[in-house]
């Protein structure tokens, strides 16, 4: 009699805390990171001007990222993936043409292949949109140039949560998310440029 309800006393002790556990590891999780923007610097020649194909560069820079996930299962969750309206410089051939700005969310649905576990390695695809505002190009001689007002394209992402607390981890995240845009002189497309930037990323998450 006494072992038997030892071992109730056990059991019902082990579903308690596991019980404790799954409330505390709740379905939503905020990230912040630092992430490095790489642009791909592809772009199409401009015949007119006589400049080569790949000259028009965009600014590489770090910029600060705050992501949303939800997670419908163990496994696969939702992520939306936010920053600030982010300014770059914009050169042909070497030569400074001025600046645009980017605000780019993305969201993106990711499967995790360890839950609950220290070590959480996760694939994520999903949709990017970019906004492209105060676009400030020109070339001296030939006059203004202007940029598409937004793109849309696909967004890949792979990352790894390390478990640092019971509900703080690292994260380490990688991206590619495809930008790309006509450059319009007086209207007239003379080139396009593929940004399609590589985002490495470092932070750290809460889930609650």
């Amino acid at each position: 009699m006494q072992k038997s309800v030892a071992s109730t006393l056990i059991a019902t002790a082990l579903c308690a805390g596991g019980a404790l556990q799954a409330a505390q590891e709740g379905p939503w999780m905020v990230r912040v990171r630092a992430v490095n923007l790489k642009p791909a610097d592809k772009s199409d020649p401009i015949a007119a001007l006589s400049i080569p194909a790949d000259k028009i560069t965009v600014s590489t820079k770090t910029i600060p990222e705050i992501d949303f996930s939800y997670f419908f299962t163990p496994n696969f969750a939702a992520e939306l993936i936010l920053t600030v309206p982010q300014q770059h410089d914009v050169k042909v051939a070497g030569t400074f043409i001025g600046t645009f700005k980017h605000l780019p969310p993305t969201l993106t649905a990711q499967w995790h292949f360890l839950p609950g576990g220290a070590v959480d390695p996760y694939l994520g695809a999903g949709l990017n949109l970019t906004l492209l505002s105060d676009v400030k190009l020109a070339v001296p001689g030939v006059g203004a140039l202007d940029l598409n007002a937004s793109s849309v394209g696909p967004a890949l992402q792979a990352g790894v949560d390390i478990k640092l607390a019971p509900q703080w981890s690292l994260n380490l995240d990688v991206k590619y998310v495809q930008i790309r845009s006509d450059v319009k002189l007086n209207g007239t497309k003379i080139s396009a440029v593929q940004v399609d930037p590589l985002l490495i990323g470092l932070g750290i998450g809460y889930r609650f």
